[in-house]
């Protein structure tokens, strides 16, 4: 669980496997292929766990400092 200014959030730091599935940052919009270590992430309500997103592992840590309407979640 962390805290940030936008709420609190569920975060597990996965270190990359072989599943072959990629994802979409939605800090960068560029890919986050699986084999590399990433951050997904959820707020931290019941049901947040729908709305759970994969960034990459910088993407995530600058994500408040891009502004309003620069990340989607």
């Amino acid at each position: 669980m962390e805290e940030w200014p936008d709420g609190d959030w569920t975060v597990r730091r996965l270190t990359g496997g072989a599943a072959g599935k990629s994802y979409r940052c939605p800090g960068c919009e560029q890919e986050v292929r699986s084999s590399a270590a990433h951050i997904v992430s959820w707020p931290a309500f019941p049901g947040g766990e729908d709305e759970r997103r994969h960034w990459h592992t910088a993407c995530w840590r600058k994500r408040l400092d891009r502004g309003p309407g620069r990340t989607r979640y």
